[in-house]
């Protein structure tokens, strides 16, 4: 097993006192809802950039699709690209999303579901982007007690108690100071994961190696073949249609101070991670040449950038490195922790009671961020591949919910009756066909969003002359 110096745990240890410390400098910023919820719409680009790149290559993203390229190679791409294509797209929604949200002061895709198509619409998606986000703090979860238990036999810390350490400081500094934490947060851990990961783990595991001219030749060239399967398929059309419903990424939108620097900030940060899905595919395959036992050492391929750091950085260097990993798992859960504490407190706790104040509207907030990380811990300690954890909670997610969003801010037909029916649909099929052992081998994201499409067409159209929605321009 790979050791790190006491040098290297006294900078991870640091880093994460600091990120602490920045929750609860924030605190003070917090004067109502809109603060904690969508940094009162005060975002620019560069700040934009920065926390939509350091979101969407979260540890699920990273460790996950490097596991992938140490042992699948090109599948990593080939799941990676059509989110990227999704989140260009949406770098050209973002301007309409901010807009929408500035002129009707919406907050949240289940806000505008209730504006277009009434409560119940806004509670039944509700619920998914809730149960979803959940599921994706559970993966950055899964992902950081994986790296505790690359040290745990230098300082006794097992897997369990890894993700118990993680989901604490998850919920202190997002129960804080909410996206002004947050935002503010990810631009360090955005700078440190490039410069400390992106960058320096490369180029050391190059020099590693010998020569890239040496990687290449010692390289397996089957696994730089792309390949198609059903559960490929599924993963790819999950992904890409998650990105239309992007719960993180529409909130990210609502909180630009104007829709020109939404545009340029979604538009920046898709870019960026563009470059990191190569790099993330070299280190996968550099690993099976350095680290070729990393599976069998550490019980999961998502251990592979970790361990690669460690393996090939100076004590120091590896501390940074190590605590810049952390650092994008962290930047992915307190998004995604907050989105789902939004959506349970603002979105359905103010449904239930209209007349919630601000400052009790915060305080549950608070608590929320508490429960809802204990409950994305549950599933992290019952589903231990954090690739696992996130494809599960984005399936049904994107089967059900992404055509719907589009519909809600372009389509002038759409009613209430198609996004209701749309929403259930794609749901009940996604998980119908799960639960059938996903036939043919096809990922179950496909005949969701299918159904899912055919229903908010069919029914909206049979609908809209009797019962329209109102368009929100």
């Amino acid at each position: 097993m790979l050791e790190l110096t006491l040098l290297d745990l006294l900078i991870i240890g640091a880093y994460l006192i600091g990120m602490l410390l920045v929750g609860v400098y924030f605190v003070k910023r917090i004067k109502n809802p809109g603060d904690y919820y969508v940094a009162g719409r005060t975002l620019g680009p560069v700040v934009l950039t920065a926390t939509v790149c350091a979101t969407i290559i979260g540890g699920s993203a990273m460790m996950g699709r490097a596991g992938l390229a140490f042992t699948d190679g090109f599948k990593c791409v080939m799941t990676a690209v059509p989110y990227l294509i999704g989140m260009f797209i949406f770098s050209g929604l973002a301007g309409r999303i901010q807009k929408v949200g500035a002129t009707y002061g919406i907050t949240s895709i289940p806000e505008l579901f209730s504006r277009r198509f009434g409560k119940s619409s806004k509670c039944i998606l509700a619920v998914m982007v809730a149960l979803t986000m959940m599921g994706t703090v559970a993966a950055q979860v899964t992902a950081t007690a994986t790296i505790i238990r690359l040290l745990g036999d230098q300082v006794g810390i097992s897997y369990e108690m890894g993700a118990l350490i993680a989901t604490i400081i998850f919920f202190v500094y997002t129960a804080a100071s909410g996206l002004f934490g947050v935002v503010y947060t990810d631009v360090l851990q955005f700078f440190m994961l490039l410069i400390f990961v992106y960058l320096m783990v490369p180029t050391a595991s190059v020099i590693e190696i010998g020569s890239i001219s040496e990687f290449w030749a010692n390289l397996d060239k089957s696994y730089l073949i792309p390949r198609i399967d059903g559960e490929i398929l599924g993963d790819i059309v999950t992904y890409l249609v998650f990105t239309m419903a992007g719960a993180e990424m529409w909130q990210r939108s609502f909180a630009a101070k104007d829709a020109k620097s939404a545009r340029r900030g979604m538009f920046c940060g898709t870019a960026v991670y563009a470059v990191t899905i190569f790099l993330i595919l070299f280190m996968g395959l550099a690993a099976q040449q350095i680290l070729p036992t990393v599976v069998s050492d550490y019980g999961s391929p998502d251990a592979v950038i970790p361990a690669l750091a460690v393996k090939v950085l100076p004590p120091g260097l590896t501390g940074l490195a190590v605590a810049g990993i952390l650092s994008v798992m962290m930047s992915t859960a307190d998004s995604y922790l907050l989105v789902s504490v939004q959506t349970c407190v603002h979105d359905l706790g103010k449904t239930v009671k209209k007349d919630m104040d601000s400052k009790m509207e915060i305080l549950l907030s608070r608590i929320f961020s508490i429960i809802l990380a204990l409950g994305a811990l549950i599933i992290a300690l019952y589903i231990k591949s954090a690739y696992d954890v996130l494809m599960f909670a984005w399936s049904f997610y994107a089967a059900a919910a992404g055509l719907p969003a589009l519909a809600a801010l372009y389509w002038k037909k759409a009613t209430t009756a198609g996004i209701l029916s749309a929403m259930i649909g794609g749901f009940v099929v996604c998980v119908g066909w799960k639960l059938a052992g996903q036939p043919f081998g096809l990922g179950a994201a496909v005949p969701g969003a299918i159904a899912c499409g055919v229903l908010l067409l069919t029914v909206s159209l049979a609908t809209c002359k009797k019962h329209p929605s109102v368009m929100l321009e």
